[in-house]
């Protein structure tokens, strides 16, 4: 069985392409490519499962047209759309050191604000979900200008915010 802390995220299957089971794949590293990976791993159901690349060819700077062994129709496909996609450590040429799994940060506490309950990644700008002390949700753009430092054996996130920033929550 593979584990949570045996992987990171690199990317989302997006929308389907064509009628042969294509996916779509919007990824943020390009590992599988660099490494000459036979396989990427998806999160189905809460269980991470390795599916074989068949082939893929580039799109863009951050999509590929990706076709999955045994998904090769749009229907097997579809049920693909939305799934995180991650890849093994123990394939990839980074280190746990060199990537920051957003996910790892719930629980820490952002100090002088309150505690990261949730990651929202689903688009493009990655949000802390952050609790305040009062109970009030906030978002907080998890963005190298906003963070200064996390430590992580205290669990502690110090930001600097842009004035005006906590008022548009």
């Amino acid at each position: 069985m593979i584990r949570d802390e045996e992987v990171y995220k690199i990317g989302v299957i997006g929308k389907t392409h064509g009628v042969k089971g294509e996916l779509n794949f919007t990824f943020s590293d390009d590992v599988f490519d660099r490494v000459n990976a036979d396989y990427i791993i998806l999160r189905i159901d809460g269980i991470l499962v390795p599916f074989f690349i068949d082939e893929y060819r580039f799109r863009s700077d951050d999509r590929v047209l990706i076709t999955l062994h045994d998904i090769d129709t749009a229907e097997k496909a579809q049920n693909l759309v939305g799934i995180e996609v991650f890849f093994p450590f123990a394939l990839s040429d980074k280190s746990r050191e060199d990537v920051i799994c957003f996910n790892d940060l719930i629980g820490f506490t952002v100090e002088g604000l309150g505690t990261v309950t949730g990651i929202d990644d689903y688009t493009d700008n990655i949000l802390l979900e952050v609790r305040t002390d009062e109970g009030k949700q906030i978002l907080i753009p998890a963005v190298e200008e906003f963070v200064e430092n996390v430590d992580y054996d205290k669990k502690i996130i110090k930001v600097q915010l842009p004035e005006g920033l906590l008022e548009l929550n």
